[in-house]
């Protein structure tokens, strides 16, 4: 976690949940484990909700180093919840204020330590409860789409797995833009990404989303895709790209080992960019929430975006959680109340 751990009987413990080892759900254990200290320019927020990423469910089977080998291994990447306690340098927030962030791990569990800048207000309009379906997703979505993929008004996107947390992150703010979208999903997803605004729903199990592309754009190709899924798919994203587009390969869902026709990309002149919020330095991960909090945030305000959320377990249900994420059956984001 972010901020230092106090020796049990110097301080309360907290809930958290702990890998202990690695593999099935079953690995993710609750143990009563110290309570998180502030560092000065860090503040102590009591955890309302985290939700499931599939970098949690990478992380629990081995397949993600902990970020912090120097403490005990809890998962957990955005969390929202109430400050409790600021560090002594902090000025930003105030016992009581109602925020949300991604971290780097920790958010499993019934506190957390984080530094005040990577904090952000939970929109007014939001319960708190529900804030944790925002940060990780909706920052994803716009980092990779707008900051890094240019796209504004008018142009195309393709973003993959539409029905994810990702996904449905990204239809609301291609919209809310002015921008058009495919996605594809599954058969059974098709009208639920519909209905959130996406412009060409693509059934992936019947239909080819290349040549969905192609009638779209009237065969000039999307101006960036948005690529959660890997493998296979780069070869046909790059035949769905337009000259001079950019493709944003944020996880690999499919494997990460692939052959790539060259012969294709470079007459296109296509960026191929991989991208990940979680490795970045601190003061990258800073730069990009303050961003979001000044260009994005007032959208959930107006209405044009909001946190989509299949399905909430509690805390000492978050091994079937887990069994439920592996489904693929959800459409937006699973929540854990933690309190």
């Amino acid at each position: 976690m972010a901020g230092t751990h106090a020796p049990l009987g110097q301080t309360a413990a907290m809930r958290a949940i702990v890998l202990r080892s690695h593999g099935g759900p079953e690995v993710l254990t609750p143990e009563d484990v110290p309570d998180p200290v502030a560092g000065p320019d860090e503040v102590l927020v009591d955890i309302h909700a985290t939700a499931l990423n599939r970098a949690d469910v990478l992380q629990r089977m081995g397949f993600y180093p902990n970020p912090f080998p120097e403490a005990v291994e809890i998962p957990g990447l955005e969390f929202s919840g109430t400050v409790s306690a600021c560090g002594e340098r902090a000025r930003l927030w105030n016992p009581g204020d109602e925020v949300m962030a991604i971290a780097g791990g920790g958010a499993y569990a019934e506190r957390i330590a984080v530094h005040e800048r990577q904090l952000m207000r939970v929109p007014a309009s939001v319960p708190v409860a529900d804030g944790a379906a925002i940060p990780e997703v909706f920052l994803t979505a716009w980092d990779a789409l707008v900051v890094q993929g240019g796209l504004t008004s008018g142009r195309w996107a393709l973003v993959h797995a539409g029905a994810s947390g990702v996904g449905t992150a990204a239809i609301q703010i291609a919209k809310a833009i002015g921008a058009r979208i495919i996605v594809t999903c599954s058969a059974g997803k098709v009208e639920a990404c519909r209905a959130l605004g996406a412009d060409v729903a693509v059934d992936y199990g019947s239909e080819d989303f290349v040549a969905a592309a192609s009638e779209a754009t009237k065969g000039q190709g999307v101006d960036v895709v948005l690529d959660v899924i890997g493998g296979e798919y780069v070869d046909r994203n790059i035949q769905s790209t337009r000259i001079g587009g950019r493709v944003l390969q944020v996880g690999l869902m499919g494997g990460g080992a692939t052959s790539v026709n060259l012969g294709a990309l470079l007459p296109k002149r296509i960026a191929l960019i991989g991208t990940a919020l979680r490795p970045r330095p601190l003061e990258e991960k800073i730069a990009v929430t303050r961003r979001f909090a000044a260009e994005v945030l007032p959208l959930f305000e107006d209405g044009s975006l909001k946190p989509v959320i299949d399905s909430r377990y509690p805390f000492a249900a978050i091994a079937d959680a887990h069994r439920f994420m592996e489904s693929n059956a959800n459409v937006g984001k699973i929540l854990i109340d933690v309190r």
